[in-house]
């Protein structure tokens, strides 16, 4: 158990925390007050760590500044795998990127949300957080234990929510498998004359294409057997990364100039 000592010592804190904000808002929400201090923990927590989320679009977006490039030199040592792949680290240094630049910030955030998922679905004993009440159901209290009475309608409401934000990110990533696939149908013609070199990606381009806008809608399997403080968590969380992706991911007024003019 030692292991998980800074686990535990992280949950406890955040425990404290989203109690003292419950504290603190009570004279505004009343009997809601602890679960209007998870939605605000969990904005705060988000606001913490959108240094991260930056970080990760930047990465994305120097890594589509360098997509002809790398489409370019994908097709021009199509036949030479090692000096392609000479050639895209030589690219991706040259222009300080890297091609996993998005990927070090996400998986800085994994823990901050693995304590507050920790924190919603687990009843701590010296906070009481899952015996409080929203509209008069427990948050500790699951799908399965019954809808009967507020319940039914609390649930529904949130459950509602959550579907609306899945058919949303659920559409905006169809639209970048879109971006994707074309992509790739441009990058693998150049190799039909030589067989079948662009089939494999293709093939994994398009089974990516059906999975991904899946993904959005397993926030919905989860909130079936976590209990209500953790689908105020889902909500919470899932309309701040819609949030993000408007302000973060617009389009830019202007294009990204080329990183290496002339290459």
């Amino acid at each position: 158990m030692l292991a998980f000592a800074p686990l535990d010592g992280a949950v406890s804190a955040a425990s404290t925390a989203v109690s003292a904000l419950a504290q603190l808002v009570a004279p505004l929400a009343g009997d809601a007050s602890t679960a209007a201090a998870i939605v605000l923990f969990t904005i705060a927590v988000r606001l913490l760590i959108s240094p991260l989320s930056w970080a990760q679009v930047r990465g994305e977006r120097r890594r589509t500044a360098l997509a002809p490039q790398v489409r370019e030199l994908q097709r021009k040592h199509a036949g030479d795998p090692a000096r392609m792949q000479a050639e895209l680290v030589d690219l991706y240094r040259s222009a300080g990127a890297s091609p996993l630049a998005g990927c070090l910030p996400a998986l800085l955030q994994a823990p901050f949300f693995f304590v507050m998922y920790r924190l919603f679905t687990t009843s701590d004993p010296d906070s009481g957080l899952l015996a409080e009440r929203l509209a008069g159901v427990p948050l500790g209290h699951h799908v399965a234990d019954g809808i009967g009475g507020a319940a039914g309608p609390l649930f529904a409401v949130l459950f509602a929510a959550l579907l609306v934000l899945a058919w949303w990110s659920s559409r905006r990533m169809r639209r970048t498998a879109a971006l994707a696939a074309a992509a790739g149908a441009e990058a693998a013609a150049p190799a039909k004359a030589g067989a079948k070199a662009g089939e494999p990606q293709a093939e994994v381009t398009a089974m990516l294409g059906r999975i991904m806008p899946l993904l959005p809608y397993g926030t919905l399997l989860v909130a079936a057997v976590v209990p209500l403080a953790a689908v105020l968590y889902l909500v919470a969380t899932t309309a701040w990364t819609a949030l993000e992706h408007v302000v973060l991911r617009r389009p830019q007024s202007a294009p990204l100039p080329d990183p290496l003019p002339g290459r």
